[in-house]
This record gives structure tokens, C-alpha cells and sequence, in this order.
């Protein structure tokens, strides 16, 4: 997946997208291996250019709920490493062999503190997918909430 494919670069220049490449490392990750825990310093954003990786909220150590899963076509794992704390929100393991672009947030911050519109475009591109995020967990809670209150019911 070349890096305009995802979501958070889309409508940067051809140039913008080079500075970034330039900052990357490719990582090669086994099924089943964590890139990362819940609450870890983000360190990096990680696009996916092959595999799977599944994000989790681990509620116990044996007890997990599976949030997505994100594939090469518009994926991008870590975008904590973007927005303070910087911590990461979930934790994420690879469904399969996997191959990911790291790119370290203090590149990425150098990148964007010397190029604002680069900034304004990729964090107009989080926003706008957190909301959209955000509703359809809306949409999620309020099916749950119906079939708490039809079981309750009947």
C-alpha cells in the first residue's frame, strides 16, 4: 500500500508524501506478535502494507474485545502517536504475517512543525475518521441499548 492510499495522507503533495517516506522503516511482524499495548507511549504510526493486525481493549488478561481489524486498503495503526497523551488507546496484534511502515512521531512531528499544511491536512483526515468512528459506535450502542430493553421487555 503506497502511503497516499491511507487515509491520513490523503490530499498531501507528491512531495509532502517523499518527506515522509523518508522518515519510514519497514517492519515484518509474525501472527500472532503485539506491535503494541493499551496506555504504551506512542511512539510510532504504523501503515500497513500487508497482513492484518486487530485492535483490542483488553479487559482482563483473558478477556478481550476485538475494535477492528485493519488490512493494507486505508489502514493505519498508532494515530495516538499524533494527538497528546501519546498513548496508545488499544492494544494490537497481527491476525497474520505482517508488513508495516514505522514512522517514528518525532520524525513526524519535525515533518509537521516545519509544514503546516501538511499538518492541517492529516489531522483534518483524523478528525474526520474519528467522528466518523465515533458515530457508528453511536450506532453500535444504541442497537445494544434496543436489545437490552426488548430482552427486558418481553
Amino acid at each position: 500500500m503506497p502511503l497516499r492510499s491511507c487515509y491520513l495522507f490523503e490530499g498531501l503533495s507528491h512531495s509532502q508524501i517523499e518527506r515522509i517516506v523518508a522518515t519510514t522503516q519497514e517492519q515484518k511482524f509474525k501472527k500472532g506478535q503485539w506491535l503494541f499495548s493499551e496506555d504504551q507511549e506512542a511512539s510510532d504510526l504504523y501503515p500497513v502494507m500487508d497482513g492484518a493486525v486487530e485492535l483490542v481493549i483488553k479487559v482482563e488478561d483473558t478477556i478481550e474485545i476485538p475494535i477492528a481489524i485493519v488490512r493494507p486498503d486505508n489502514g493505519c495503526l498508532g494515530v495516538s502517536a499524533l494527538i497528546e497523551p501519546y498513548r496508545y488507546t488499544l492494544s494490537a496484534r497481527c491476525l497474520d504475517d505482517s508488513k508495516l511502515l514505522a514512522i517514528p512521531k518525532t520524525h513526524l512531528d519535525e515533518l509537521m512543525n516545519a509544514d503546516s499544511e501538511m499538518r492541517c491536512v492529516m489531522m483534518t483526515n483524523l478528525a474526520t475518521k474519528l467522528l466518523n468512528r465515533l458515530k457508528e459506535t453511536r450506532q453500535e450502542v444504541k442497537l445494544h441499548f434496543m436489545n437490552l430493553v426488548r430482552s427486558v421487555t418481553f
